[in-house]
């Protein structure tokens, strides 16, 4: 009886605690709210950092992470984190498929949030490279995967898939194909 009433009272503060935050929030000014705002990324990133054994999540994303193809598959969280597998196998100097994360609209490798980048050779007698980022699981970031290939010198663009962060969670938003017109 007294693990209920515990429960119940830790319920109520909880509550409590999410009503006067909001209330705070609330009366706050459009300068300070961006102020919090910033503190509240600056937070998730920190936790993202020092949550995780990158490592371990690295090396097992180049082991799970990679589709038959060779190619990267969709991104995942993994606690405070977000995966993003990507990379090229070619054919020849002159035709490749690729698959690579864009955060915010700039490629991950160039994006402000990269934690973290390993790259390696792709395995067997295909050239191309595997990549694994790390990103911080920040709300309201934008993911958008890539897929692609290149034929005689030419880019482009078959298949994009559309995530946003929210609420600690990658969710998918879109996806579209794309089909060139010759």
């Amino acid at each position: 009886m007294q693990r209920m009433n515990d429960d119940a009272l830790s319920a109520d503060l909880d509550a409590l605690h999410l009503d006067a935050v909001s209330a705070l929030v609330r009366d706050m000014s459009d300068a300070e709210l961006h102020h919090v705002a910033e503190l509240v990324r600056q937070v998730q990133i920190e936790r993202a950092i020092g949550d995780g054994d990158e490592d371990a999540i690295i090396a097992a994303a180049f082991e799970t992470g990679f589709g038959r193809d060779g190619l990267g598959a969709l991104p995942w969280v993994e606690g405070n984190v977000i995966v993003c597998p990507g990379g090229t196998v070619s054919k020849s100097k002159s035709s490749h498929k690729c698959r690579f994360v864009s955060v915010d609209d700039v490629w991950v490798w160039e994006s402000s949030l990269l934690l973290r980048e390993d790259k390696r050779s792709s395995p067997g007698n295909d050239e191309g490279f595997r990549a694994v980022a790390l990103l911080p699981l920040v709300d309201g970031t934008g993911i958008d995967v890539v897929s692609g290939k290149q034929r005689s010198g030419q880019h482009s663009v078959d298949h994009v898939v559309s995530y946003e962060v929210r609420g600690g969670e990658l969710v998918e938003v879109s996806q579209r194909t794309i089909t060139s017109h010759h």
